[in-house]
This record gives C-alpha cells, sequence and structure tokens, in this order.
C-alpha cells in the first residue's frame, strides 16, 4: 500500500498525519491486512476480501448492505425491476406506467453499478481508483446517451448533456455542501482538488471555449444575415464545429487524466488518503466484509445489462411522454434523465460529505462533471459522426445561459476552499429555480434542429 508522503513541491496536507481516531493497517511485510486477512498481490490492504471467486451468499449479503444508509434505501426498490421487464411486454400501450416503472427501476441498478465500482476501487491504488470509480458511475450516463442517439432524440441529449452538469455542480455539490454542514459547521478542502476541476469547467464552457462554441458560431454567423448563406449551410458549418470540438474536448480529457496520474499523481493520492483518515466511520468501513474482485466484475455485468434494458424502455416512451403529457423536451432531458443516470455518483459524494471526506466529495463532483463534459458528450457526437446523424453543440440560449450561472456560482463559492449549509442550501435552491424553468420552458418548433439558431 502506497504511503502517504509527498514530494518536496506538494503542499501540506491538513489531516495527513493525525491519527485520531483511525485503525492502523499492519505494514505491507506483515502480509495480512486490518482483518487478518493475506493480502493478494496487486491488491489495495483495504479493499481485501480475504475471499477468491463468486459466494453467492456473501455476495448477496454485502450487496444489499451497500455503502451507506443511503444506498441501502435504494435496494428497496429492486422490486420495481422485474416489474418495469414485465409491463413493457404484457402493457406495450400503457406509456406512462412504463417510463414510471422503468425510470425507478434504473435507481437500484445505478446503485449498484456506484457500490460495485467503490469496492473495486478500493482494491486499486487511490487516484486510479477514484477515476475508474468516476467513470463507472458515468456508465449509466454513457448507456442513455447511446439509447437516445439510436432514437435520434438529438435535443433530449443537449438537454441532457448540460442537466447532466447542472445536476452534479448545483444539485449534488449543493447537498453535499448542505449535508456535510448539518455535521460539522464548517468543512474545508483543499485548493488544488477544487482549482484543477474548476479550471477544466470554465474550459469546457465559459463562452468562447468548448462546448458553447458552436452555439456561439451558430448565433454570431445568423446575427450577421449573410447573403446566400442557407439555413442548411449553415446547419453544415456547425455540425463540422461541433465535431472538431468534440474531439479537441476529448483530448483534453486525456490530458486531465495524465495530470491526476501521472505528474501530479503524489499530491492527489496524498490529499485522498488524509481524507480517508478524517472519515467518522473509518473503523467501521474497514471492518466491513467485501465483494472478490471477481463479484465486483459480475456485479458490473449484471447491473450494465440491466440498465442497458431498462434505459431502452425508458427513451422509447419519451416520445409519447412529450406529446401526450405536454411535458417538453427541455424538462425531460435537462432535470428527468440526469436525476436518475447520476443517481449513484450523487449518493457516494453526499454520503463522503457526511463522513467529513470533502476532498472526496468534490473529486467525485467535479470528477463526474468533467467526466460529463470532456469525454461523454463529445464522445455523442463523434460516435453520431460515425452512425452519419447531424448530432451537434447547438444548444439554446436558455441552456447556455443557466449552465454559465451556475459555473459562476459554483466557482465563486470554491474559492475560499470552504463549505457550509447555506452556501450548499442556496446551490439547491437555484437547482429548483432551473427546474420550474425547464418544465415551462415550450419545445422548440424547428423540425430541424441543427439549423436552429441562437438569438442572443
Amino acid at each position: 500500500m502506497k504511503t502517504s508522503s509527498t514530494s518536496a513541491d506538494a503542499p501540506p496536507i491538513e489531516g495527513l498525519h493525525d491519527t485520531s481516531n483511525q485503525q492502523i493497517l499492519p505494514t505491507a511485510g506483515s502480509g495480512l491486512n486490518h482483518n487478518g486477512h493475506k493480502i493478494t498481490p496487486g491488491i489495495q490492504a483495504e479493499g481485501e476480501s480475504g475471499r477468491k471467486g463468486i459466494h453467492p451468499i456473501h455476495f448477496m449479503r454485502i450487496c444489499w448492505r451497500s455503502s451507506s444508509h443511503f444506498s441501502l434505501v435504494c435496494n428497496l426498490l429492486w422490486p420495481f425491476v422485474p416489474a418495469a421487464l414485465a409491463v413493457r411486454y404484457a402493457l406495450p400501450d400503457s406509456h406512462v406506467w412504463i417510463f414510471a416503472l422503468n425510470y425507478i427501476a434504473m435507481i437500484p441498478c445505478a446503485n449498484l453499478i456506484g457500490f460495485a465500482g467503490q469496492e473495486l476501487s478500493r482494491k486499486l491504488h487511490k487516484v486510479f481508483g477514484v477515476l475508474l470509480e468516476t467513470t463507472l458511475g458515468s456508465v449509466v450516463e454513457i448507456v442513455v446517451f447511446m439509447v437516445l442517439l439510436n432514437e435520434d432524440q438529438f435535443e433530449v441529449i443537449k438537454a441532457a448533456i448540460l442537466g447532466s452538469i447542472l445536476a452534479t455542480q448545483l444539485l449534488c455539490l449543493g447537498t453535499c455542501f448542505a449535508v456535510g454542514g448539518i455535521r460539522h459547521d464548517e468543512q474545508h478542502f483543499d485548493e488544488v482538488v477544487g482549482e484543477v476541476g474548476s479550471d477544466l469547467l470554465f474550459t469546457a464552457r465559459v463562452p468562447g471555449f468548448g462546448l458553447i462554441i458552436p452555439a456561439v458560431f451558430s448565433a454570431a454567423v445568423s446575427a450577421t444575415e449573410i447573403e446566400g448563406l442557407e439555413s442548411e449551410v449553415l446547419a453544415q458549418k456547425v455540425l463540422g464545429l461541433s465535431r472538431v470540438t468534440a474531439v479537441l474536448l476529448i483530448v483534453s480529457y486525456l490530458i486531465y487524466i495524465w495530470f491526476q496520474m501521472r505528474t501530479h499523481e503524489s499530491i492527489y493520492d496524498a490529499i485522498f488518503e488524509a481524507d480517508e483518515h478524517k472519515d467518522l466511520d473509518r473503523h467501521r468501513d474497514l471492518a466491513k466484509a467485501k465483494l472478490t474482485f471477481t463479484e465486483c466484475v459480475f456485479a458490473l455485468v449484471v447491473s450494465i445489462t440491466l440498465v442497458t434494458l431498462i434505459a431502452t424502455s425508458l427513451v422509447k416512451q419519451i416520445h409519447w411522454i412529450v406529446e401526450e403529457r405536454h411535458i417538453s423536451d427541455s424538462f425531460v432531458g435537462l432535470i428527468l434523465v440526469p436525476l436518475v443516470e447520476k443517481f449513484a455518483e450523487h449518493l457516494t459524494a453526499i454520503d463522503e460529505a457526511w463522513d467529513n471526506q470533502m476532498n472526496m466529495a468534490l473529486a467525485h463532483v467535479l470528477g463526474a462533471t468533467i467526466q460529463t463534459a470532456l469525454f461523454n458528450a463529445p464522445l455523442v457526437v463523434i460516435v453520431a459522426w460515425g452512425l452519419n446523424k447531424e448530432m451537434n453543440f447547438n444548444f439554446s440560449i436558455f441552456m447556455v445561459v443557466v449552465l454559465i450561472l451556475a459555473i459562476l456560482v459554483v466557482g465563486n463559492f470554491l474559492r475560499d476552499q470552504k463549505s457550509n449549509y447555506l452556501e450548499g442550501s442556496l446551490c439547491v435552491i437555484i437547482y429548483f429555480n432551473i427546474a420550474v424553468a425547464a418544465f415551462y420552458y415550450p419545445d422548440p418548433t424547428a423540425a430541424n434542429e441543427g439549423a436552429s439558431p441562437v438569438k442572443f
């Protein structure tokens, strides 16, 4: 297990040498972990289960217990999974029931992905484990995006991309600040975690950069009213710009991964280990039974398969929900879809904030946001490009403005490396305000989404 020592240039980490209320692990030379289990080569001591293969009873008991009380509540929703799969074939015309049951059934499946990812990350190096856990938490989002792409639901995808960022930045981070503030008057986090994440967010979305460049380009060209420039020609130019932007964003994501895992690994490793020692429930987490590596992979395969089936049923009902129940595409994409696809990651971050692990919580929140902005969203455009589908980044002004305002609000709260329940409550209130606006926002009237310019 890697020690918490840092290089000479690394900043001192608060709580790194504080050994109060923590259980000392055996040294690597003893060959045993804190529970007396023999450590498997390549497995971190805290993730060692002491077992191999799959043990059905242990597997079911550990998964049911889950990682926290919040996750345990989600497991009560498992009966909705077979019900959702059954009603899809038994009552194919009951669109509202199919949508509602599949929406609820997505929660325990996403929770299992999050829990299996968390168990797997404990067996790996800390920095790589956190990145892997964040990536696995985004599997639900990627699956939903691909199913939406298959159904040509481009407007819903664009709303879901920005909605995912808003849900993570405002709702999840705000809840983390509020929940942590209930238990602690004020919580602190390291400037390295907040600063790098904030910088990448600004690179991804402030006007003139990243995702909104195609929308700004479309608005600027439309405003000039160039003679002879037809809407179809403008749509193709926006589409080409969106594809180039997608490639550049993925390059930014790869640089971010390299930054965390290679050049600045020791700093992040020390920060995350110090946060683990500040965990108020650390002694209980260490004593809990763990899944084996094989069980982690099995749980991920089962849960991802279920998520794919449920997402397919869910997405197929969006058209009916929009048409028959008069719920706007913006509300479905901006609010409903992101809430369920990010559920597991939100629970993990909230539980960490409750346990005073604000660096870990912030890493999950910012990591999930960066994952969506710099990888998941560009991936959709690139896959659509390969399928010859015209998916672009030409967002509406409503989405662009609320996103910029959200980033400015969150960036301001991250500036002082402190959090409290007031800041958290304000973030959540802003999110609900945006949700109400999205509910009343009318659907676009233009049939051709690529040709619909943003009017600034």
